[in-house]
């Protein structure tokens, strides 16, 4: 496999914090499906999210996330703390935050807590909705690594 164009070749870190195994599966088969230039890593509660992000425990010596993309309603400690945490936390408050919602009503309720996350996407349902998202999660990716290059 070459790299085209001289493009990035490194894999996007991406955390999927979402505690529904389906939605796991779902997003982890139309990433590769995508062909997108990635690693997803799942986990399915908050605390953990908080760990994987910090490189704590268990993470200890997995790669710090480019990208998280967050679950609100999370058993345990939820999506709202797990923002507030990583946006609070001067040595993670860069990483992107994409939070997935059902519903416009659920970025609304993130931003009721005084919260912004870097940017809001509703969860997709059928298969080519989900092309477009993953499509989406890189354009805004690239966008975020051409912004910090300049």
């Amino acid at each position: 496999m070459s790299s085209e164009g001289g493009q990035q070749t490194d894999p996007i870190e991406i955390l999927l914090v979402e505690p529904n195994p389906g939605d796991c599966r779902l997003f982890e088969e139309n990433f590769r499906d995508a062909k997108l230039l990635n690693t997803i890593h799942t986990v399915s509660d908050g605390e953990t999210a908080l760990d994987f992000v910090a490189q704590r425990g268990e993470y200890a010596d997995k790669p710090q996330p480019d990208i998280v993309l967050l679950e609100p309603q999370l058993p345990g400690k939820s999506g709202i703390e797990v923002l507030s945490a990583v946006k609070n936390e001067p040595e993670l408050e860069e990483i992107p935050i994409v939070v997935l919602t059902s519903s416009d009503a659920g970025e609304k309720v993130v931003r009721s807590h005084g919260l912004e996350a870097d940017t809001y996407l509703q969860k997709p349902v059928a298969p080519e909705e989900f092309v477009e998202f993953v499509h989406s999660v890189e354009e805004f990716w690239f966008t975020i690594v051409e912004k910090s290059s300049q």
